[in-house]
């Protein structure tokens, strides 16, 4: 689920006065910036922008994980989003229904409060096919460097879709390790499918390790 809203931040072009007024309205050796100060810089750009001597040119702002935010970081983002000057913030949770941290009992779709809820717009995401995550993971081995055969690729690509994305490209790295090994640590190696599914039994997934702990608990302290 991703999120889409303003939030409090901007950049400004002739930023060189905003420093320098900075650095006047600053005591020496003092690096915090005060909301007084936040006040004053702010009035400045406004004026710069009014008068036509600065362009504002709005950011953007990532949150992942946005339902580990506690109710007192949505109460400031929900103020903040009252500014003329903010960028656009992009909020992405992948909880369901749960409960927003730092409350009693206040419990809301994706962990963010009703109020900030009704202000975003929301983007529903799916589970990737066979053929983008197979389009994910040879775009990742050209950006590594790694060379992989058809085989290994479309071996991955099942993976991908049956355990995670995530899990398919980190096999990426010992499967690299094992081709070299089986080359006798040659120059360039390309990875074959027998070296993934070596490497798939040297680095379990969440389900397996799961299932190994749910058989044998009484063996972990």
């Amino acid at each position: 689920m991703l999120c889409h809203a303003n939030m409090y931040n901007y950049s400004v072009q002739g930023g060189q006065d905003i420093m320098s007024m900075m650095g006047q309205l600053m005591k020496p050796k003092k690096t915090e910036i005060t909301d007084k100060l936040r006040t004053e810089i702010n009035k400045v750009v406004t004026r710069y922008i009014d008068l036509g001597h600065a362009e504002l040119i709005p950011g953007v702002l990532f949150i992942d994980e946005v339902h580990m935010l506690d109710i007192e970081c949505f109460t400031y983002l929900n103020r903040a989003l009252e500014s003329p000057i903010s960028p656009i913030v992009i909020l992405a949770s992948n909880r369901g229904v749960c409960q927003v941290k730092g409350t009693p009992d206040l419990v809301s779709a994706h962990g963010v409060p009703p109020d900030l809820l009704n202000r975003l717009l929301i983007v529903p995401t799916t589970p990737y096919n066979e053929g983008e995550v197979k389009s994910i993971v040879q775009m990742r081995t050209r950006t590594e460097g790694v060379e992989v055969n058809d085989a290994a690729v479309e071996l991955l690509a099942k993976e991908g879709v049956r355990i995670s994305l995530r899990y398919a490209l980190q096999l990426l790295a010992p499967a690299q390790v094992l081709a070299k090994v089986r080359c006798g640590g040659a120059g360039n190696v390309r990875i074959e499918e027998g070296d993934v599914r070596e490497a798939e039994e040297l680095f379990i997934d969440v389900g397996r390790s799961r299932k190994i702990v749910a058989e044998g608990g009484k063996g972990f302290i």
